[in-house]
C-alpha cells in the first residue's frame, strides 16, 4: 500500500496491488473544511484498515472463491460473512440424517418398484422427481435385496463345494478300477508285499513304522513317496497301508508295480484283520447301519434347514461335520492300533491328506514322558481357523453331560500326524472310553458333538497327550487360502485338512504344487485315466 500527497496537500491518493491489479482511492481535501489534524487521523485509520481488507481478500482467494480485482467484488464476497450469514449445508446434512433414521425404522412400501441397476435408479429419480424419503427407501430396498442374493449365493457355493469334496474324482475312480483289473490279470500286481524274506521287519521295533489308513490310491502314493524321499534313513521305513475291501486289489497293485525301495510296504485290507469283528467294534457297526445316522451324513443338508438363523461360516462347519468319511470304519481305525499291531511299540499314524517334507525319524527319539499320544496342540496360535481351537470349538457345552465332564478352555490337539506309544496305550482304557462316549452321543441324537472322530478322541486321550513342536505338523492347507508359503516350506508335515484337497479341482492352486511334486504323472495308469499335472 502506498500513499501519495499532492504538492498542494489538497488530495491524497491511496494505491494497493492485489494479484497484479492496482486499486486506487483518491481523497480530496478541502483546506477550509478539514484540518491537518483530522487529515492525519483519517490517514492513520485507513492505514490500519487496508491490511485487513487485503488479508480478507487473500482468504477468499485461498478458499476457492474467484479472484476479486476490485473493492466492489470484494464487498460482494465478504458482505454475507460480515453480516453473519452462514452456509445451509449443515442443516441439509442434519435433515438427511433425520430422513435416514425414519427410513431405517420404517417399513418398505410393498408397492415400491425397485430398479435393476444404478443407472435406472438415476433415470427414475429424474423422471419421477423422487423426494429424499422415497430415494432412501428405494436405496434401502436395493441394498437388502443385494444382501439376500449374496447370502444365497454364498450358501449355494458352500453346498457345491461340499458335494465336490465328498465326491470321488473321475480320474481317481478310474485309477482304482484299472489297477483292480490289473490285479486280476497281472501276476506282478499280485506279488506278495512285502517279499517273504522281509516279513520279519513288519514287527521289528528297531524300524520306523508308519501307519496309513485310506481308500485313496493316489493320495496314499503321495504320502508314502514323500515320506521315503524326505527320509535320511529310508531303509529303516516300514509302511503299513490299511484299506477297505473294495480298494484292496487296486492298492496292492499300485505298490507292487511301483515299489518305493529301500522302504518296506505292507498292504492290508480291513477284512484281513481277524480282530475287527462286531463284538469288538459294536458302536461302529451301529453307526454304519443306523438309518438316522446315515441320513444325517448322506441326506439333503439344505432341506428343512433355517439358513436365516446361521451364517456362512457356521453352515460350512456343519457341512464339514456331515462328511460321509466320518462314518467310515477307516476313519475310526486309529483307535484300535494297539490291537491291530500287537507286536509294535511305537508308530507314527498319518492321514492320507498330508505331505512329508522332512525326515521324521527324530519323532521316535521324543520322550513322551509316559503319555500315549504325541501331537501338535491347536490352541497356541493367533488365527481363529486352525491354531486357536479349544474344547468349546468341538463340543456342545449346553449338554449337561458335556458341561459336567469337560472344560471348555482345555486345549485341543490335531489328528493327521501323531506319534503313538502303543506299549503305554495298552495299559489304558482309551478304547473303552471312546466307545462309551460314542454311545452317549448316539443316544443324544448327535447333540453332544457333530464333527467326526476327533471329539471322542479328545475325551478318550484326555490327560494322555504330550505336546510336540508345531513345526512338525502344519494344518489348514485345505481351507485356508491365505496360508503363509514360507511357513509351508519350513514345516515337516503339511496337512491339507479341510475340503480343498490338492487332488480336487477346488484345491488351492498355489498350495497344490507341494503335493503334486510327489505324483509321477508319467505313469501309464495315471495317463490312461487322464490324471494330468495342472
Amino acid at each position: 500500500m502506498q500513499l501519495h500527497f499532492s504538492p498542494s496537500m489538497r488530495s491524497i491518493t491511496i494505491s494497493s496491488s492485489n494479484n497484479g491489479f492496482i486499486d486506487l482511492m483518491k481523497i480530496k481535501v478541502a483546506a477550509r473544511h478539514i484540518s491537518y489534524r483530522t487529515l492525519f487521523h483519517t490517514i492513520l485509520i485507513l492505514a490500519f484498515l487496508l491490511p485487513f481488507v487485503f488479508i480478507l481478500t487473500a482468504l477468499v482467494t485461498l478458499e476457492g472463491v474467484n479472484n476479486c480485482s476490485s473493492f466492489d467484488c470484494l464487498g460482494r464476497r465478504l458482505g454475507p460473512r460480515l453480516l453473519g450469514r452462514v452456509d445451509d449445508s449443515g442443516r441439509l446434512v442434519r435433515d438427511f440424517y433425520k430422513i435416514l433414521n425414519e427410513v431405517k425404522a420404517g417399513e418398505i412400501p410393498p408397492d415400491l418398484k425397485l430398479p435393476d441397476s444404478f443407472d435406472q435408479l438415476v433415470s427414475d429419480m429424474k423422471n419421477n422427481q423422487y423426494d429424499a424419503k422415497t430415494f432412501a427407501f428405494t436405496l434401502r430396498a436395493m441394498m437388502e435385496k443385494l444382501e439376500r442374493e449374496i447370502r444365497e449365493s454364498k450358501f449355494a457355493e458352500l453346498m457345491n463345494k461340499h458335494f465336490a469334496a465328498s465326491s470321488i474324482p473321475k480320474g481317481i475312480h478310474c485309477l482304482s478300477l484299472r489297477l483292480t483289473d490289473e490285479y486280476s490279470s497281472n501276476a506282478h500286481a499280485r506279488k506278495q508285499l512285502p517279499p517273504p524274506e522281509l516279513l520279519p521287519l513288519l514287527s521289528d521295533n528297531t524300524y520306523h513304522h508308519f501307519i496309513l489308513s485310506t481308500d485313496n490310491i493316489l493320495a496314499a502314493s503321495v504320502v508314502v513317496t514323500s515320506t521315503v524321499q524326505s527320509s535320511l534313513k529310508p531303509e529303516k521305513i516300514v509302511f503299513h497301508v490299511i484299506t477297505d475291501k473294495k480298494t484292496y486289489a487296486g492298492m496292492h497293485s499300485w505298490f507292487a508295480l511301483n515299489p518305493v525301495t529301500p522302504a518296506v510296504v505292507e498292504i492290508k485290507g480291513i477284512h484281513q484283520f481277524d480282530w475287527l469283528t462286531r463284538e469288538n467294534v459294536p458302536v461302529l457297526e451301529a453307526v454304519e447301519n443306523q438309518n438316522g445316522i446315515r441320513n444325517y451324513y448322506h441326506g439333503n443338508h439344505v432341506a428343512g434347514a433355517n439358513l436365516s438363523d446361521t451364517n456362512p461360516r457356521k453352515f460350512a462347519s456343519k457341512l464339514q461335520a456331515r462328511s460321509p468319511k466320518y462314518i467310515s470304519l477307516l476313519n475310526h481305525l486309529r483307535i484300535y492300533l494297539p490291537e491291530l499291531f500287537p507286536n509294535l511299540d511305537k508308530v507314527v499314524f498319518l492321514d492320507d491328506d498330508v505331505v512329508i517334507q522332512r525326515d521324521l525319524s527324530p519323532l521316535w527319539e521324543i520322550d513322551l514322558e509316559g503319555k500315549v499320544n504325541g501331537a501338535v496342540e491347536t490352541c497356541r496360535g493367533e488365527d481363529e481357523w486352525v491354531m486357536s481351537k479349544h474344547f468349546r470349538n468341538y463340543f456342545n457345552f449346553s449338554h449337561p453331560l458335556i458341561a459336567k465332564n469337560l472344560d471348555p478352555d482345555e486345549c485341543a490337539w490335531a489328528y493327521g500326524m501323531n506319534i503313538f506309544d502303543l506299549h503305554a496305550w495298552r495299559r489304558t482304557n482309551i478304547r473303552e472310553t471312546y466307545h462309551s462316549w460314542l454311545r452317549e452321543n448316539l443316544k443324544s441324537n448327535l447333540t453332544m458333538w457333530k464333527l467326526g472322530t476327533l471329539p471322542p478322541a479328545l475325551i478318550a486321550f484326555k490327560g494322555l497327550v504330550h505336546p510336540i513342536d508345531p513345526s512338525w505338523h502344519m494344518l489348514g492347507l485345505g481351507y485356508q487360502n491365505n496360508t503363509n508359503i514360507e511357513s509351508v516350506k519350513k514345516a515337516a508335515v503339511i496337512h491339507y485338512n479341510g475340503q480343498s484337497k490338492p487332488w480336487l479341482q477346488i484345491g488351492f492352486e498355489h498350495l497344490r504344487p507341494f503335493w503334486t511334486k510327489y505324483v509321477n504323472y508319467s505313469n501309464d495308469f495315471l495317463r490312461n485315466c487322464h490324471i494330468l499335472e495342472s
